[in-house]
């Protein structure tokens, strides 16, 4: 799976024009996050296949700014919606002596982290 970084105007219909590129190109998204600051929406999309999303949003003029593997942890039962478990996992990345670029919540109860050294993050995580 991979994280690819998108910027589009700040404005109505941007994010409707990236689903609806996706959509008719037949790309699921399996996870998404998206903030704005100074007049852009900086979005993160989890995708299965980074070529051919590549390929459909270069179709709609979206230009993809980065590309990153995404470490992807599917959470137990046990682990959703508990206070807590967030900050245990970012503590045993950040005591290997990774950062956390980025980290996001995904479809079927599953979190996304791209980070400094995915190798030490997944050996810290226990993945």
């Amino acid at each position: 799976m991979k994280d690819l970084t998108v910027s589009l105007e700040d404005r109505p219909g941007e994010l409707a024009r990236l689903g609806e590129a996706l959509g008719g190109a037949g790309i699921n998204i399996e996870g998404l996050a998206t903030m704005t600051a100074g007049g852009r929406a900086i979005v993160h999309l989890l995708v299965d296949d980074a070529a051919a999303t590549r390929a459909a949003l270069e179709v709609a003029g979206v230009g993809v700014e980065a590309e990153a593997e995404a470490l992807i942890a599917e959470f137990p039962a046990d682990q959703v919606d508990r206070p807590g478990s967030m900050g245990e996992m970012a503590r045993a990345v950040a005591d290997a002596g990774v950062n956390i670029q980025v980290v996001y919540l995904a479809t079927k109860n599953r979190g996304v982290m791209v980070t400094s050294d995915n190798a030490k993050a997944k050996a810290a995580l226990g993945m």
